[in-house]
């Protein structure tokens, strides 16, 4: 199959599948003769195990490990087992961030009641303050490195 039927069967676009093969992530086709790349359905289980795994939260070099456990079956498994226990605390990690963020946008939300003009909307303010350098009501508390970095 040619790249633009693998990449419509793996529910992705071309540059996509370009993008893992140039990543070394997805084997190399053959090439017909006039070059153009020649898929077959190995290529799609490959794509999708990708797919999965991307849509997993796990990022590229991640991936490549688990590849290369796949392409070395009678490998232990121990170190699949830490890459997901890591996986599962950074997810652990980003969930904390994102309900300590939550809590900051409701702090600043707490700041504007009514419907007032711009120039008296206390969310404004507090963002044109936090801007100046000045205090902001969503920072009353204290912020997470990772929460400031977002």
């Amino acid at each position: 199959m040619r790249i633009g039927e693998l990449a419509q069967r793996g529910h992705c676009d071309v540059e996509t599948v370009r993008f893992y093969e140039r990543e070394g992530l997805l084997d190399a086709p053959a090439r017909e003769g006039n070059g153009y790349r020649n898929y077959n359905s190995d290529h799609l289980v490959q794509l999708n195990f990708i797919r999965h795994c991307r849509s997993l939260g796990m990022g590229l070099p991640d991936v490549r490990v688990l590849r290369s456990f796949q392409e070395h079956p009678e490998s232990a498994c121990d170190a699949i087992n830490h890459l997901i226990d890591e996986q599962i605390a950074r997810i652990h990690h980003q969930a904390e961030s994102l309900r300590q963020l939550e809590r900051l946008l409701h702090a600043l939300r707490e700041t504007c009641q009514a419907n007032q003009t711009a120039s008296a909307c206390g969310i404004l303010q507090n963002l044109q303050h936090a801007a100046a350098g000045e205090p902001c009501e969503c920072q009353a508390e204290p912020v997470s490195e990772t929460v400031q970095q977002a």
